[in-house]
Parts: structure tokens; sequence; C-alpha cells
């Protein structure tokens, strides 16, 4: 009798242990593939910021060199840009039409 109950001990040791092996592979597996949705969506976000950056970089380029092009053509592009941000000369007044014309 002793045999019995020290045979069914070990077999249900062995299926609890079989359990915890599975649930932890269970686990792992959900936990890897989480993980690589995750970088997926973080590589899509890094390549829209990275497009966007070079983006930025050529209108920064872009606007770098219509700067120095001002700067060398007597100021105009200054002069525009200034004016469009609502600067004046000193002494000098700037009206605005508020009635929509």
């Amino acid at each position: 009798m002793e045999v019995i109950k020290g045979q069914k001990r070990r077999k249900r040791g062995r299926i609890i242990i079989a359990v915890v092996v599975v649930a932890f592979l269970i686990y792992a597996i959900f936990s890897i593939i989480s993980q690589q949705i995750q970088i997926g969506q973080k590589e899509a976000q890094l390549a829209q910021i990275q497009q966007e950056l070079s983006d930025q970089n050529m209108k920064n380029e872009e606007l770098k060199n219509a700067l120095d092009a001002g700067i060398t053509e007597s100021g105009d592009y200054i002069k525009r840009v200034a004016r469009q941000k609502g600067f004046a000369f000193p002494g000098e007044q700037i009206f605005e039409n508020i009635s929509g014309n």
C-alpha cells in the first residue's frame, strides 16, 4: 500500500511540474509575441520621425540658402520676412485693414 501511495505522490508531483512548465512556456510565448508587436510599432514610429527629420532638415537648408541669398542681395528677403511678422523700421507705422477687404 505504501508503494502505491508513493507512486501516486510522484505522479501527482510530475503532473504539477508539467503544468507549471507548460504555463511558463505559454507565458513566455505571449511575452515574446507582444514584444515583437511593440518592436514593429516602434520601428514604424522611428521611420516616421526620421522622415519628418529629413523633411525638416531640407526646409532648414532651403531657409538657410534663402537667408544667405537675402543677405547678399541687399537684404530684400529679410525685409519681406520681417514685414510678414509685423516688424517695421524705426519711425514707420503699420496699418492693418480690419474690414477684410
